[in-house]
């Protein structure tokens, strides 16, 4: 499924699907300022694993990227 997000007025019925997806142990794909990425909720097991089977890649011999909504949700995770 492709959902389309407005960067400048996003709908907010749109983001409530993805966060549901998330939520539920889903796999998106973003930009970012050069390539796309996948991503996945940081806490959820299911989709991790998911995304790791579609990179084909082990969990627990990866390395994985974080995204943070500013500086001080780094102190969270570290």
């Amino acid at each position: 499924m492709l959902i389309d997000i407005h960067p400048d007025n996003p709908d907010t019925r749109k983001i409530a699907r993805i966060v549901a997806c998330l939520r539920d142990g889903g796999v998106i794909v973003y930009t970012t300022d050069t390539v796309y990425a996948m991503g996945c909720d940081i806490n959820s097991i299911k989709g991790i694993e998911k995304l790791c089977k579609i990179k084909g890649i082990k969990p627990e011999k990866s390395n994985f990227s974080i995204i943070c909504s500013d500086l001080s949700h780094l102190s969270t995770y570290t």
